[in-house]
């Protein structure tokens, strides 16, 4: 039978999309197909719902998404009743159950629906619908007491009504008062409650949504600045000494379109990161003269500056009643709002109490959300030395939103700071540091110089070498001041890993370092190794890969099986090149007679059963294999790609092994999710104890 989880309110305003969001995000972890349900819906376009479609590449189909909109559900209602309603609405569930493992149930806003009773309406339809509930109370602008008797009040409405109450989630409280709500809930219901504090940002409306809303015309600014969040609102009418001092991070500057002096200031203290600013927006529907708008968008590139029709007083009246709303065009509110739910939410024991069947299936998207979670759930530090660079900035935004480590970024400390503020990205949880001038640069120097006083190196060429970020992060990793380091977005894998070689070196238990790809697939994750590092590993080493991507496998959940390809399977081939993988599957098998492996062996028998069936009858490793070992980078790296490009895998990766701490290296194409994954699976490398040496 489905499991059905059923998220609702008892008023409006609660902040409910944060909670949905972060309860599908715990459900695409555990199972592969997830569908949605709203019964009863607006006219308009369902923001939420875009918006999960998009992150959670859904591909049910919108129409049955739905039950019914609200103003038919209030007819059927009045002129036949409500059981007639609930059938209907029954009906509809149904239709969407039979196709999913597990279905998320989006309840009734409490927004001009004229439903009756309409709490009671969501706890019977939750009934019917065979669904456990998890209540969401909304505590802006109340007091502590007034919260905690409110969310005692929920439960028992939900729970009179025979409701299987997961768990009551508080949201929106002020920040001050959230431990003492928690404490007061804790021992007086008997479900988890879990507390959320107001966030600004989730609350605050993009700069696209003010100019959507206001009708404006963007003069200046890309995609970028208008997604930022406008966190505050600056009037402009002082002189501009007295203006600059105002000005508040992440605001909005509002000022009459003749005040060129007001525009050209503010947008200058934003390049100078004093402090950076969302945008400006124009009234009285003046714009600046030619010169001066150009003159803003050298000083700003990017930041946007939009002219509306309205005078200042009837402009802020709409601006303080805006309110800022998730949806597919706001990725970053995404983040900082699963952020905030999985900082307050115990997501291991709510996952739990839902026991959603857990799927024999590794999606590439359930891999994704476990790296992040097994990151997250011990914090370390990963340093990334390209800290200019545009796709490393937006993946820092989303591993700080979401909390899965800290970071230290490398560089010129003002370009990385205006280049943040350029992409509307807050650093402020993040260190900064410019080896050029870091007072650890003279240490690095004589500890770098100590390390290659046998290739000669001394102090003042040791000076200069740690000056590169690559080797000045590095440093870091082997001084314990970071936990691992991802580079080379904009560096070559020589260039990235060479200090690692140098510095860090091999574990005890390495003959070499080597690389491994996690591939996945529709349907599970495949390890490759080694299409990266070495080119035409011997015997002896190619067993060392097997056995150290067996243990990389392992550590990220993944049961190895291990094939050692060739061109040939079993002993129906001979020559050079497979008389090699037979004596690494042989090593092997002497050095860890625990681990399950065959070789050598063909592609097509290794993860093919049918091809195994005839190849290689009664093997524990053929047609099912998890581990695959390339007898060289030429066949390796070609075959990632092949698989990437032609069975539309994601390819993550290369992820280095046998190196004592963690450096890995990217490719130079990555996407934002690329660095994401990397970083998060450096950090969970991290987390295993070093070896010493």
């Amino acid at each position: 039978m489905t499991r059905s989880v059923y998220v609702t309110g008892i008023d409006r305003g609660d902040g409910r999309q944060v909670v949905e969001l972060g309860v599908m995000e715990l459900l695409t972890r555990q199972v592969d197909r997830v569908g949605v349900f709203r019964p009863l819906v607006h006219d308009g376009p369902d923001r939420l719902f875009e918006l999960l479609r998009a992150r959670y590449r859904l591909s049910q189909d919108p129409a049955t998404v739905y039950g019914l909109d609200y103003h038919e559900a209030s007819a059927v209602q009045a002129e036949q009743g409500t059981d007639e309603l609930v059938s209907r609405l029954v009906d509809r569930f149904h239709q969407v159950a039979r196709d999913y493992e597990v279905v998320l149930v989006l309840g009734t806003d409490f927004a001009d629906t004229q439903l009756p009773d309409e709490l009671a309406v969501n706890a019977r339809l939750a009934n019917e619908f065979g669904a456990s509930v998890i209540p969401v109370v909304g505590g802006r602008k109340q007091t502590a007491e007034s919260v905690r008797a409110e969310t005692r009040n929920a439960y028992r409405a939900y729970e009179v009504l025979g409701c299987d109450v997961l768990a009551v989630v508080v949201n929106r409280v002020a920040p001050q008062d959230r431990e003492a709500i928690r404490a007061g809930l804790e021992s007086q219901l008997p479900v988890p409650t879990y507390v959320l504090p107001d966030e600004p940002a989730l609350s605050a409306p993009t700069v696209a949504q003010i100019t959507q809303a206001l009708g404006g015309e963007v003069l200046l600014g890309d995609g970028a600045g208008l997604a930022r969040d406008a966190l505050d609102f600056v009037f402009g009418g002082a002189m501009l000494p007295a203006f600059i001092k105002a000005l508040t991070p992440g605001c909005l500057v509002v000022t009459p379109g003749d005040r060129a002096d007001l525009v050209v200031g503010s947008l200058a203290a934003h390049s100078a990161g004093t402090p950076p600013i969302a945008g400006v927006l124009l009234t009285l529907d003046e714009r600046p003269g030619e010169e001066i708008l150009t003159l803003s968008d050298r000083l700003a590139p990017g930041t946007p500056v939009v002219a509306v029709k309205g005078g200042s007083f009837p402009t802020a009246g709409e601006l303080f009643a805006m309110e800022g709303k998730l949806n597919a065009a706001t990725p970053r509110k995404a983040e900082t709002a699963l952020g905030l739910f999985e900082r307050y939410v115990d997501t291991a024991g709510l996952l739990e109490r839902v026991s959603a069947p857990s799927s024999d299936r590794v999606t590439p998207m359930m891999f994704e959300h476990k790296l992040l979670e097994r990151a997250r759930a011990d914090k370390r530090r990963v340093v990334l030395p390209e800290g200019t660079e545009e796709r490393v900035l937006r993946a820092a935004d989303v591993l700080l939103r979401r909390g899965v480590c800290d970071l230290t970024l490398l560089g010129p400390v003002e370009q990385i700071r205006k280049k943040a503020a350029d992409l509307g990205i807050d650093l402020v949880d993040s260190q900064l540091v410019d080896p050029a001038t870091s007072a650890l640069r003279e240490r690095f120097a004589t500890e770098y110089a100590k390390l290659r006083a046998h290739k000669g190196v001394t102090v003042e060429l040791a000076y200069d070498v740690v000056a590169d970020v690559n080797y000045f992060g590095t440093l870091m990793v082997q001084g314990g001041l970071a936990d691992g380091m991802v580079s080379g977005s904009v560096h070559s894998t020589a260039a990235t890993i060479r200090p690692a070689f140098e510095i860090i070196k091999t574990k005890p238990d390495a003959a070499i370092v080597s690389s491994v790809f996690f591939m996945c697939l529709a349907d599970q994750v495949l390890v490759y190794g080694d299409c990266a590092v070495n080119p035409d590993p011997d015997a002896q080493q190619l067993a060392d890969i097997a056995v150290q991507a067996a243990a990389t496998a392992e550590q990220f959940g993944v049961d190895p099986r291990i094939a050692m390809l060739s061109y040939s399977t079993g002993t129906s081939g001979s020559g050079a090149d497979v008389d090699k993988v037979r004596k690494a599957t042989e090593l092997v098998r002497e050095r860890r007679a625990d681990l399950r492996i065959e070789g050598p062996i063909q592609y097509d028998a290794a993860v093919e059963p049918s091809v195994a069936a005839t190849k290689l009858p009664g093997s524990e490793v053929a047609g099912q294999a998890s581990v695959l070992i390339f007898p060289d980078l030429n066949t390796g790296n070609n075959t990632y790609k092949a698989v990437q490009r032609s069975a539309g895998a994601i390819a993550v990766g290369p992820v280095l092994q046998g190196l004592r701490k963690p450096v890995n290296d990217l490719s130079r194409g990555a996407l934002v999710q690329d660095i994401v994954n990397t970083v998060a699976i450096t950090a969970i490398q991290a987390q295993t104890p070093i070896e010493k040496a």
